[in-house]
């Protein structure tokens, strides 16, 4: 581990050390946290990429961009049919990034809903597609599958209930009877004692809900227009808490972070502040073309981000258009002719209904 990620988790347990006494008083912002926004990993071979979550997970390509500091990089968003946020996987590939290590200070597993009764099919269509899948087990009562990217980011379907408002993508020819409906949830390992279930309960607002096998289960509360929130709410995204002895190791096949849902930019700015009276270390606000986003550590290390749903994804194309182009930041949209030469062809790698064959990236 590098000294500024030492720096930088230590920084964060004493952040979440003084944060305890205003969090306990059991004030938060209105309105909550509201699920999951989106999760951003990292990559090898893009086209790679492109393919497993397209055309195996049956994932729309939401969106083609590049990273905002690295425009030589592609930055790709898969999620549902409509781009929702609590749907969208993001990913850097980095061509030829050595392998990271799951393990304390990162999201070690990254947790899909799907209609019950449909991991069979998912496990006989995995193993079809010579996808490393563990055998099918039970989770907090719920039935899930576990299978590896192919950088070895660990996935896990998950059979939920009352998830007919979702809005699953089947140009990519998976039907609509077994299709991913967005995020269940996220597991975080950290190390034992970094004090992260007592931060995301008293500063963040997650409910406690379960412990099984040494993980401790938090509700996050439904997006917006859920109503109100239950245990067994099927759209209250999952942060399940589990301690590792082992640091994590940043590359591919590793969560760069996790972002969760707020309202709007107001909302926003009262978690900013929430977090900053609280004692964490809170970024400013970062405008990323799609979402305004604030970041911080929590006491085990791992990042966080609070990201608004508006301005969303249809800022620049249709949902009919969605994906089907490179869409630049407008600081690169002057250095599109040299970007795109930079940048490795993904046409070959999508589907016939994502592709626009007019793009020659």
């Amino acid at each position: 581990m590098s000294t500024s990620q030492r720096e930088d988790r230590s920084g964060a347990r004493e952040a979440a050390s003084r944060s305890g006494h205003s969090a306990r008083q059991g004030e938060h912002p209105s309105p909550p946290l509201g699920g999951l926004h989106h999760v951003t990993a990292i990559g090898g071979d893009a086209r790679r990429n492109v393919d497993f979550y397209t055309r195996v997970l049956g994932q729309r390509l939401v969106k083609r961009t590049v990273n905002f500091d690295d425009p030589s990089t592609h930055h790709l968003y898969y999620g549902d049919e409509r781009g929702t946020p609590g749907s969208i996987m993001t990913f850097f590939p980095w061509p030829g990034s050595r392998r990271g290590r799951r393990g304390a200070g990162q999201v070690v597993v990254t947790s899909y809903g799907v209609p019950p009764g449909s991991l069979e099919w998912w496990e006989e269509h995995l193993l079809s597609r010579q996808v490393a899948v563990e055998p099918l087990a039970r989770r907090f009562g719920e039935r899930t599958l576990r299978l590896l990217d192919p950088d070895g980011l660990l996935l896990e379907l998950v059979e939920v209930a009352g998830l007919e408002g979702a809005a699953p993508w089947t140009g990519g020819g998976i039907a609509p009877e077994v299709a991913v409906r967005g995020f269940r949830g996220v597991t975080v390992a950290t190390a034992p004692g970094s004090g992260t279930s007592s931060f995301v309960e008293q500063v963040m607002g997650f409910e406690p809900v379960a412990e099984e096998g040494g993980t401790r289960r938090h509700r996050i509360a439904p997006a917006p227009g859920h109503g109100p929130a239950s245990v067994h709410d099927p759209f209250a995204a999952v942060l399940d808490v589990e301690t590792s002895e082992e640091h994590g190791r940043g590359g591919a096949g590793t969560v760069h972070h996790v972002a969760f849902r707020i309202a709007d930019d107001p909302a926003e700015q009262a978690w900013r502040s929430h977090l900053l009276a609280s004692g964490a270390a809170v970024s400013p606000v970062m405008d990323r073309q799609y979402f305004h986003s604030i970041y911080f550590r929590e006491p085990g290390g791992v990042l966080f981000e609070i990201a608004t749903d508006p301005p969303g994804f249809t800022l620049d194309e249709s949902v009919e258009e969605l994906g089907s182009a490179l869409r630049l930041p407008p600081q690169y949209e002057s250095q599109r002719e040299r970007i795109e030469r930079l940048l490795p062809p993904l046409t070959e790698a999508m589907p016939a209904t994502s592709r626009d064959e007019r793009s020659s990236a």
